[in-house]
């Protein structure tokens, strides 16, 4: 029991110490971007204003790469609606 009771404490005064440097330094609590959005077949909007840089690189290469499957599907298409020619 005096186990318990000294991890409980131990951990008490970690989340004090905590709530009490963001009380003081006067920040308020926000969400991260992209954090569900990371998670693949997933889709999210990002409210971030200003993106950081490798947020900004995931979202180019995103971009790339859909460019690049539709290009593939479109030649997979084309292909395939063509007919033989003898």
């Amino acid at each position: 029991m005096q186990i318990f009771l000294l991890t409980f404490l131990v951990l008490c005064l970690a989340v004090f110490g905590m709530s009490l440097g963001m009380i003081l330094n006067k920040r308020e609590l926000k969400g991260s971007c992209g954090g569900i959005a990371n998670i693949p077949g997933m889709k999210s909007d990002c409210s971030c204003s200003n993106p950081c840089e490798k947020r900004k690189a995931r979202m180019q290469k995103a971009q790339q790469e859909q460019q690049e499957y539709a290009r593939i599907n479109i030649d997979l298409l084309s292909s395939s609606t063509k007919k033989p020619t003898k």
